[in-house]
C-alpha cells in the first residue's frame, strides 16, 4: 500500500492486493500528494490503456463533442479518441480531501470514483435547470436487481460551459470496520464543492455506486477515473489525507 506522506511527488506503479480490514491510520505530518500534475503518468497503475499527456486540450472546432490535443505535457486525457479503459491511481486513500481539476467537451461524460467505489459524476451539465444524480457533481446511484437507488443530485447546478476548466473539492470519509473486518460505518461524502459552491454535505453511501471497480468495501482504495464514456481532461488531482473521526 502506498503511503500518503510525500509532498507533491511522482507516484510509482502499484498493483492492488488484499488489505487488512483496519481503521485508517492517522495522516502523516507532511501529507499532500499530487497523483496527477500533467508531468508524468507514473502516478497511475499499469496498464493505462490510451490515457496520455498532452500540452493542451480544447474542444475541436470541427466537432465540439471531441477534444483537440496539442503535443506536450500538462494535461491528462483519455486518448486521442476520448475513449479507453478506466484509470487507477497507485496511491490508496482512506479519509481524504481531494482537489480535482477537469474539463469535458460538449455532451461528454466521465467520473471520479473514490476508493474505486464511490462516484462523483462528471458530465457536461451546462444550463441544466433541474440536475439529477447523473448530472455533474451528482453522487451516482447504486444498482441491484436491475434497479437503481440511493443516487443524490447536487444541491444546485454549478457547471461551467463545455470546454471550460472546472474544479471539485471533495472531503470523503472512508467506511469503518471493526477488528473482525465487519463494516460498522458507511462511507460518507462530508462535503463536495463544485466551482466554489457547496453541492453536497454529509451524504452517506451504503455501498459501491454503479459501475464501481470493486463490489466489496475496504478501509482504503485507489482513485479511479472513468475513461470509457467520452473525452475528458484532467489538469491536477491532489490528495490531502485527513482523519475524520
Amino acid at each position: 500500500m502506498a503511503l500518503l506522506g510525500v509532498v507533491l511527488v511522482t507516484i510509482q506503479v502499484f498493483h492492488p492486493g488484499s488489505h487488512a480490514q483496519l481503521a485508517p491510520p492517522p495522516p502523516p505530518k507532511r501529507n499532500v500528494v499530487a497523483i496527477s500534475n500533467g508531468k508524468s503518468m507514473n502516478g497511475w497503475r499499469s496498464p493505462v490503456g490510451n490515457w496520455k499527456l498532452a500540452g493542451a486540450a480544447v474542444p475541436d472546432p470541427a466537432d465540439p463533442k471531441k477534444l483537440k490535443l496539442e503535443p506536450g505535457t500538462g494535461v491528462l486525457v483519455n486518448g486521442d479518441q476520448g475513449q479507453t479503459q478506466n484509470l487507477f491511481s497507485r496511491v490508496e486513500h482512506s479519509d481524504v480531501m481531494a482537489s480535482i481539476e477537469f474539463m469535458v467537451p460538449l455532451g461528454s461524460n466521465s467520473g471520479v470514483y473514490f476508493q474505486g467505489r464511490y462516484e462523483v459524476q462528471i458530465l457536461d451539465s451546462w444550463a441544466v435547470k433541474d440536475p439529477k444524480f447523473g448530472d455533474c457533481g451528482g453522487i451516482y446511484e447504486r444498482h441491484a436487481n436491475g434497479k437503481g437507488f440511493e443516487g443524490r443530485s447536487p444541491n444546485e447546478n454549478a457547471s461551467k460551459p463545455p470546454g471550460q476548466w472546472q474544479k471539485f473539492i471533495v472531503t470523503f470519509r472512508a467506511p469503518r470496520f471493526d477488528k473482525d473486518g465487519r463494516k460498522v460505518e458507511n462511507a460518507r461524502f462530508v462535503k463536495v464543492m463544485h466551482n466554489g459552491r457547496v453541492i453536497h454535505e454529509n451524504i452517506e453511501v451504503t455501498g459501491p455506486t454503479r459501475s464501481a471497480a470493486f463490489d466489496d468495501e475496504k478501509p482504503t482504495g485507489p482513485i479511479m477515473l472513468q475513461g470509457d464514456h467520452g473525452p475528458v481532461a484532467f489538469r491536477r488531482i491532489i490528495l490531502k489525507p485527513v482523519r475524520l473521526d
